[in-house]
């Protein structure tokens, strides 16, 4: 036997077959008579039997094995709840709180338990539609703590034994499933089981239905409660049986679109009590697919049971009637147990899903409805019968159990024995519905649907893109939205790329040289603070909530070149620096006392460092205590301390004492990760970085210019997976092995890339399919195998720029590479690597025709800039129009009002000693022009000092500067061109 289902039951009955990964069914066998194969099972099962379907065997053999199985030994403590039995459990005061149990559910929703602490908070594990919630209660009303309710697994009444654990660590609680833990965040001291109240499973929890099924190994810190009920211990009450009784349910498991089962036509009574009926029970993930179909007598007609929709339909076609149409419920695709009930009276025909809790139709036929042939269950057989079945809708997909004919149940054993009907790839006695959601292969918020053969994620309003929601369509920084060729204004922010941080509006301004980074506060305005009341505090506080989150003001600071926030400080008759704080730095932030200008712990302000403080015996300005304003004002530039969150000011209760703050918005530039580049200048060359870890999702992306034809750009390899992308003359190949044989996605440029220029490469590898994308050409993608295996399992180094076996090694520039949206820094492994080169320059091959309007492309050491002295416009990309065209006559004209001084209005007219912008030392104006009259006048410049300059051209096309004080009564300063 070369390959084989394992399937185990515990009861002989209800088996379930073990699935080594999601989507791997199948176990490797022999290939030999003599070879022993080994499978060590990846999670432990409790199981009494266990059967192996053969997949394949030796042509030139029959079916054969022998086998071993290993195993630990298992104690088992069970009790049986019927939904109106309970166990209670009064423990005596501990600290540390841990629950374990295993459970066998009958029906799909029920409380499992429920305890109680000393403040009447407490905790419910409760099964809801095969769903485990765990629900924090607070008060004796049941009023569940806002964000305390978390659920985990799913398809949980499959009637097999499923473990969960409860471990209290602190102010959090792991909550277990099988293989699956949560880590819930709660609130301290709201669960604390105690003397006074109890831990079990009571029907008076606020729920309106019990448990119902078996326990096993209930165990509480250590002590096995079920043991003690066994013992009549006094601690432990409850009506409960030490057994586990349970219904038997056969179920089948429609595997195929050619599944189907075929009963034949059972005589009905009818002729004497005039009803006849069918009914089944289903469980499914599609909204469609034929459930029951059979002909009329006298092959007059036929009758379709089906869904379409997610709803339940019924039709019915007889010979010179018009057809007849039944439909009842909806979302039927929810994988839940859904009852179905076809009822035909004379004269009364009913359709009805899940009882009286459910949908009925009706309809008045005038004929009798009843089977005058076989009944079809699922779809039709393949091999030509249409004559007794024909199936216009979709084949069904899906566990079907409990099927009922004109009342009497009918029995799948002789039919899985072949005594009874006949069926085709059906899998009688098991239901293997999966759920292909609980697994949360939909990242970043993506909503997950499914059918039965696989699940489809919705990113819409995610910000994310993909199979699986898993890259993001915004950029990671002002600085990669520059040289995508936009201009300043807003722009969605995602720091980490395919990382968990979620992306945020931020302001870019493109407007300078550096591309700056923009993040608001909550009071970036000038704020005046006075002596408090009489009583009242001697200190003023301000605390500063950013419009980013927390996460993603740290990854900025880090990824950024630059950072610098300003904190001004003007005050007068206060001692300012000296008796203040300020809090800043990343998480909480730590306390700062150094200001604009000074180093971190320096005590200082910029004067201090400069020794030109208005009391040289002081080191910051406001610290002499005088009477007029004084101010200690600058930029904080030194990334550790930054952002700022708080400001303590002191020495503010004093009569006459007086001061303003304002703390700008943190404005960083520069983004360290897009320029992050190495040269490759060997074809033996290479960077090594740890193993690569993406094993349910990878997305690899960098930007790459060379002149050779071919190399790999990065590898790494497993025991037997590995990853690549290389590069083969005109085409960039993504492969790949997960264990289902290696894997190509290739994208053809059209064109040479060996052009010296910068070309962008994107790969992404989920559980899915792969893709790869070249610059902006389309993305080739392609499936991954719906029974493969889904781990990519790597163990070597990861190679950057060659391989283990220094072949086929690239030769040229990688810049800007991320790996699952973080970035390796490439520079800094390059400086201590021989033959690869940190840094990569020419930058204006690839993104000079971003310099507009006659701008020149001015390389730098990384990045590059646009020189705009050649062109009548400015901006980052010399793209917006500063020049006019002016005729005789004619003229613009700018006026500047002198600054207000908002802290001391009833001041005289000179400028404002708060206003360190209105003390300059000079102010410089520059201008192009091009005319051909003279002579004329250039610039003309007049203010309320009576002065002006004049910038002349006389006849002879010389300039002239002109300067004079005879302007009188101005009232502000003008400027004429």
């Amino acid at each position: 036997m070369t390959a084989y289902l394992l399937m185990f039951s515990d009861a002989g009955h209800n088996w379930k077959q073990y699935r080594r990964e999601e989507s791997i069914e199948a176990f490797p066998g022999n290939t030999n008579a003599d070879s022993v194969v080994q499978h060590r099972l990846q999670h432990p099962v409790t199981a009494r039997y266990v059967r192996l379907l053969p997949l394949d065997w030796s042509p030139n053999g029959r079916i054969g094995l022998r086998l071993e199985a290993y195993g630990c030994p298992h104690n088992s403590d069970v009790v049986s709840l019927d939904g109106r039995s309970s166990l209670l459990f009064r423990p005596r005061p501990t600290s540390g709180q841990s629950v374990s149990l295993t459970f066998k559910a009958l029906r799909n929703s029920g409380t499992l338990l429920h305890a109680e602490g000393r403040s009447e908070h407490g905790l419910v594990l409760r099964l809801e539609k095969g769903k485990l919630l765990l629900l924090l209660r607070k008060g004796t009303t049941g009023f569940l703590v806002p964000q305390r309710r978390v659920s985990l697994g799913s398809l949980l009444d499959d009637q097999h034994w499923h473990r969960v654990a409860v471990e209290r660590h602190g102010t959090h609680l792991n909550l277990t499933v099988d293989q699956s833990t949560l880590w819930v965040q709660v609130p301290p001291g709201l669960i604390s089981v105690g003397a006074d109240h109890g831990l079990g499973s009571p029907g008076s929890v606020g729920f309106n239905r019990n448990f119902h099924g078996c326990l096993e190994n209930l165990v509480y810190n250590g002590v096995n409660l079920v043991d003690l009920a066994k013992k009549t211990d006094q601690r432990v009450s409850g009506n409960v049986t030490f057994s586990c009784a349970e219904p038997v349910f056969v179920a089948m498991t429609f595997a195929s679109p050619q599944s189907f089962l075929r009963l034949p036509r059972v005589a009905d009574a009818s002729s004497s009590t005039g009803v006849s009926s069918v009914g089944l029970q289903f469980r499914t993930w599609n909204e469609a697919g034929l459930l029951l179909t059979f002909d009329l007598p006298k092959h007059e007609g036929a009758a379709w049971l089906y869904l379409s929709k997610a709803g339940l339909h019924l039709q019915i076609h007889k010979s010179g009637r018009a057809p007849l149409e039944l439909n009842a419920g909806s979302a039927l695709n929810d994988g839940q147990w859904h009852s179905v009930e076809l009822i035909s009276r004379r004269g009364r025909l009913s359709v009805s899903v899940d009882g009286a809790d459910g949908a009925t139709a009706h309809a008045s036929p005038p004929f009798l409805i009843t089977a005058g042939g076989p009944l079809f269950f699922g779809g039709c057989p393949a091999d030509g019968s249409g004559r007794e079945c024909t199936n216009p809708f979709e084949a069904f997909q899906g566990c079907m159990r409990l099927l009922t004919v004109h009342d009497q149940p009918v029995d799948l054993i002789p039919v899985q024995q072949r005594l009874l009907g006949n069926y085709s790839h059906l899998q009688i006695d098991m239901c293997g519905i999966i759920d292909r959601c609980s697994q949360s292969h939909c990242e970043h918020g993506g909503s997950c649907t499914q059918s039965w053969s696989s699940f489809h994620c919705n990113c819409s309003g995610t910000g994310y893109s993909g199979a699986t929601c898993h890259s993001s369509i915004y950029e990671q920084s002002c600085e990669a939205y520059k040289h995508a060729g936009n201009t300043s204004g807003y722009y969605y922010i995602d720091v980490d790329g395919s990382g968990p941080i979620r992306p945020q509006r931020m302001f870019c301004n493109m407007t300078e040289d550096n591309t700056w980074m923009v993040i608001q506060h909550n009071n970036t305005e000038l704020t005046r603070v006075r002596p408090p009341a009489p009583g009242g505090r001697s200190r003023h506080a301000a605390h500063f909530r950013y419009a980013s989150e927390e996460e993603q003001l740290a990854a900025v600071v880090s990824q950024s070149e630059h950072c610098e926030q300003e904190l001004t400080y003007h005050c007068r008759k206060s001692h300012g620096p000296l008796l203040s704080w300020w809090v800043g730095g990343p998480g909480a932030g730590r306390v700062q006392t150094h200001w604009a200008g000074a180093p971190p712990g320096s005590q200082q302000c910029s004067c201090g460092l400069q020794q030109n403080c208005l009391d040289l015996k002081h080191s910051c300005n406001c610290d002499a205590d005088r009477n007029e304003w004084a101010n200690d004002s600058g930029l904080l530039t030194h990334k550790e301390t930054l952002p700022v969150r708080s400001l303590v000011l002191g020495d503010v209760q004093r009569p006459g004492s007086e001061s303003a703050y304002r703390v700008g918005p943190l404005r960083c530039h520069g983004d360290k990760n897009v320029w992050n580049a190495a040269f490759f200048d060997q074809e033996t060359s290479y960077l090594h970085f740890p193993t690569f870890h993406g094993e349910l999702s990878a997305d690899v992306s960098f930007l790459f210019k060379t002149t050779s034809s071919s190399g790999v750009f990065l590898e790494n390899l497993g025991i037997k997976d590995f990853i690549r992308i290389e590069l083969a003359s005109s085409e960039v190949v993504f492969s790949f092995d997960v264990g289902n044989g290696p894997l190509e996605v290739r994208v053809a440029a059209g064109g040479p890339l060996s052009d010296g220029r910068w070309h962008r490469v994107r790969a992404e590898r989920n559980v899915k399919e792969a893709s790869l994308r070249l610059d902006e050409l389309p993305a080739a993608t392609r499936e991954a195998p719906a029974d493969g295996h889904i781990h990519l399992q790597l163990n070597s180094q990861l190679f950057i720029g060659g391989t283990a076996s220094r072949q086929k090694g690239f030769r040229g520039c990688i810049r800007s590479l991320q790996l699952n949206g973080v970035t390796l820094d490439l520079e800094e492994r390059a400086r201590i690597t021989p033959g690869v080169q940190a840094g990569c320059p020419g930058h204006c091959s690839s993104y000079g025709s971003l310099c507009q309007n006659r701008g020149r492309c001015l390389e730098r050491p990384s990045s590059f800039a646009c020189d705009c002295g050649p062109s009548a416009s400015t901006g980052a990309f010399c793209d917006r129009e500063v020049s006019a065209s002016l005729t005789s006559g004619t003229s613009v004209s700018y006026t500047f009002w002198e600054p207000v001084d908002e802290l001391n209005r009833s001041s005289s007219s000179t400028a404002s000693s708060t206003h360190s912008d209105v003390n300059l030392r000079a102010e410089n104006v520059s201008l192009s022009f091009r005319t051909s009259q003279s002579p004329a006048v250039l610039l003309f410049v007049g203010s309320h000092h009576r002065e002006y300059l004049a910038l002349l051209l006389n006849k002879h096309g010389e300039i002239l500067l002109s300067r004079s004080q005879l302007l009188k009564n101005m009232k502000k300063s003008d400027i004429y061109l």
